[in-house]
């Protein structure tokens, strides 16, 4: 399996777990959500542009597809594996994998599009220079190099 991007560590509490006490698939989304965010925001992106490092801070999941493999049974602190497949000029392609801690078993993986949007308008706009290059170590060698 690829080993591109980054392993960051999120929260599953007891809120998050359904009648059966498995984490309730609406939230394996929310997960990934935390997970890249908490990446970003070590970075200086932040979504207010007065407090931002970028100025790309208007960006919006276009589409989010997510496989469930095998339910996270109670609260715990589960790993969010994620990566950039694609880059294009005003959307990406995050790949991503729900682990366990010890990474020996895959939850859920999936993939989400993001796309950059000019705060005026709402319409794609292309990513800035800064956080391309900030995105870089993020993006699947395989990606990188076509």
């Amino acid at each position: 399996m690829n080993e591109d991007g980054v392993h960051e560590p999120v929260q599953v509490h007891f809120d998050d777990l359904d009648a059966m006490g498995l984490l309730h698939n609406s939230r394996y989304a929310l997960l990934v959500e935390r997970a890249i965010s908490a990446y970003w925001q070590r970075l200086g992106w932040a979504p207010d542009p007065a407090g931002s490092a970028f100025k790309d801070v208007f960006l919006a999941v276009r589409e989010f597809k997510v496989t469930y493999h095998l339910p996270i049974a109670g609260p715990g602190e589960p790993l969010v594996h994620f990566w950039i497949e694609r880059m294009g000029r005003t959307s990406g392609v995050y790949g991503f994998r729900v682990l366990s801690a010890d990474r020996a078993v895959v939850h859920a993986e999936g993939y989400r599009v993001n796309v950059n949007l000019d705060p005026a308008t709402l319409r794609p706009a292309p990513f800035s220079d800064e956080l391309r290059t900030a995105a870089e170590p993020l993006l699947r060698r395989t990606a990188a190099a076509c």
